[in-house]
């Protein structure tokens, strides 16, 4: 096992994922770095993007995620996402009607604050949307 890596994904809601593996593509805030067995100790920002779990030279699990925190050690590396879902489970259609419900929230928002936090839901939708 010295050769792998022990990575959690967590969510708000629950652990999502627990697995070992070869090398994990984060998508850091100041750009995606791996994570392989003997990684210098780090924390990180997650921008939105990408969790590519990788055994060998192929992607085994790919994973959108729209923000939060990784902390890696020597051998673990643990992801607290804002929210994440597993690129299979990512509909186009569903998303683009909530990217249209959201630009709704944004024109119909009575506060700044209520603008800000609409945007920043359109904001995250497209990137989901881009990233597929």
């Amino acid at each position: 096992m010295a050769d792998k890596v022990a990575f959690e994904l967590v969510s708000p809601e629950k652990l999502l994922l627990s697995v070992s593996a070869e090398m994990i593509v984060v998508p850091g805030s100041e750009g995606d770095f791996a994570v392989m067995a003997g990684h210098a100790p780090m924390i990180s920002t997650l921008r939105p993007g990408a969790i590519e779990v990788y055994e060998g030279d192929k992607i085994e699990n790919r994973i959108f995620v729209a923000g939060g925190f990784a902390e890696v050690s020597n051998d673990r590396l643990t992801v607290l996402a804002e929210e994440a879902v597993p690129y299979d489970q990512l509909e186009r259609a569903r998303l683009e009607q909530r990217l249209k419900d959201a630009g709704e929230d944004v024109e119909d928002a009575k506060t700044d604050e209520a603008r800000a936090a609409a945007q920043a839901k359109v904001d995250q939708l497209r990137q989901v949307l881009e990233a597929l």
